[in-house]
């Protein structure tokens, strides 16, 4: 698999130093490989996006929503390869494929019909001064980069790669080394349904293609989703441009049980916001903060709950949890289990890598975690879930907020003017109220505080994409 590499409209083999080894992380082992982008087949990819630019962005609003559709439709019509292969690169267990490839058709249907809902490029804009008129347009911003993670490939790229093609910007795309062939679908639909050459380029690589790509001088915008570390470089990249930035960054985030809520509901909802994706998500409500009144009665049907889930490959068996993605992933997650043990926190349930082939571990539950635990404080993208207890709604609130991250959190109460209050109070970009973490492309995606800058999905993802512009005309 030598040409990876979408480059002005054309395949081409990868001439970087690097080979890519991708794996199925349910037996530990490679099943494909390829040659990474080098530094100069970036910067033809951009000068390819420059090149395409003003041609797409002339075009009618109605045309660019037409290919948007396009991708909605062969998305599906690749549905069986594109779930299989979420399965197989990344360890989903099949019904989180089929969600996260209908989380993709749904965003690319979404801004079609906003990309028809656009205004006309000229709006007047009323002045209290008389003598001048004044008129505002939006444009696309430019060439942008995207840079995009493994946890949720293909979905993180429509919600980046749909509102940029709507608002008339060209693309230069990079997945994950770890997840680098679900995306190649974007371009093997953009020569199908004749998207113009250079409108949408795929580089694949490691840091090196990462760097050449958030360094490069030709790009108007940069839109980052992954870890606080590599979210800090490409950063300090903008800032040496001067470059707009779009970081959806981690999360430690908190999930909020009230004394009042049915203890079964309450443990559904638990469990789902820390084992999904096998809890590789930045939203992992790995915080479980909950009252007293129901602590005693809730703790031990979680850890039951939690030791039900079945845990293993989704291409051999049905399962409610995968492997972790990477050997790395698995790595970090095992020296956490290691820290605890120091720490000598009281675990529940798991606490341990699984002795078979693959990169598994047990669903996790720790109780009565100190604030200081680096457990309680880190971001550890597995499975694992840290309690601890609360006896007012003042308290359960200063602990939630107590995080250097702020990017979701979930309430559960019967109360709902409490619940309400609640997610009113906390310090974060999104929050659930009696509910799994469904997320839909007409409701905003970002966080506060170290969980980034900016917003995706909904009109606020459109906006990322475009630049504002007012004329002035004096009439004497």
């Amino acid at each position: 698999m030598t040409t990876s590499h979408y480059i002005a409209g054309r395949w081409v083999e990868g001439q970087g130093s690097d080979c890519i080894s991708v794996n199925d992380p349910a037996l530990g082992q490679p099943f494909a490989e390829l040659l990474a982008a080098s530094v100069a087949q970036v910067d033809q990819a951009v000068a390819a996006a420059r090149g395409a630019l003003p041609a797409w962005k002339a075009t009618n609003a109605s045309e660019r929503a037409a290919y948007l559709r396009g991708f909605a439709e062969q998305l599906g019509q690749r549905r069986e390869a594109l779930i299989t292969l979420q399965m197989r690169n990344n360890g989903k267990p099949r019904h989180e494929a089929e969600i996260d490839l209908d989380d993709a058709i749904a965003t690319f249907s979404y801004y079609a019909e906003l990309a028809e809902q656009l205004p006309s490029k000229n709006r007047d804009v009323p002045l209290a001064t008389p003598g001048f008129s004044a008129r505002t347009r939006l444009e696309p911003v430019g060439v942008v980069g995207l840079i995009v993670p493994w946890n949720f490939p293909l979905v993180t790229s429509a919600w980046k790669l749909a509102p940029a093609l709507a608002a008339g910007c060209s693309v230069v795309l990079k997945p994950s080394e770890v997840t680098p062939l679900i995306e190649q679908a974007y371009g093997q639909i953009a020569d199908s349904l004749g998207l113009p050459a250079g409108v949408l380029n795929i580089v694949n690589g490691k840091a090196e293609t990462g760097a050449a790509l958030s360094n490069h001088s030709g790009l108007d915008k940069l839109s980052f989703t992954g870890s606080n570390s590599v979210g800090s470089q490409v950063m300090r990249s903008a800032s040496a441009q001067c470059r707009p930035v779009t970081l959806e960054l981690g999360g430690k985030s908190a999930i909020v049980v009230f004394d009042d809520c049915d203890v079964d509901q309450a443990v559904e909802w638990i469990v789902a916001g820390i084992t999904w994706n096998a809890g590789q998500m930045c939203s992992a409500t790995s915080r479980l903060l909950v009252q007293d009144g129901i602590a005693t009665a809730l703790l031990p049907r979680l850890q039951a709950a939690l030791e039900k889930l079945r845990v293993g490959n989704p291409l051999a068996e049905e399962v409610d949890m995968g492997p972790l993605t990477s050997q790395a992933q698995w790595l970090k997650v095992a020296s956490y289990f290691a820290t605890a043990r120091e720490e000598g926190l009281q675990c529940l349930a798991g606490g341990k890598v699984l002795d078979r082939e693959g990169w598994f571990v047990s669903p996790t539950l720790y109780s009565d975690v100190p604030k200081d635990s680096r457990l309680w404080t880190e971001e550890i993208f597995g499975p694992v879930l840290c309690a601890r207890r609360f006896a007012t709604e003042e308290q359960a609130i200063a602990e939630a907020n107590d995080s250097r991250f702020g990017l979701v959190a979930t309430v559960c109460s019967a109360d709902l003017e409490r619940a309400e209050r609640v997610a009113d109070a906390l310090e974060v970009g999104h929050v659930w109220i009696n509910s799994v973490q469904a997320v839909f492309v007409e409701t905003s995606w970002g966080g506060t505080k170290g969980s980034g800058i900016g917003r995706e999905l909904g009109p606020w993802g459109l906006s990322a994409y475009q630049s504002v512009k007012h004329v002035t005309r004096c009439l004497g």
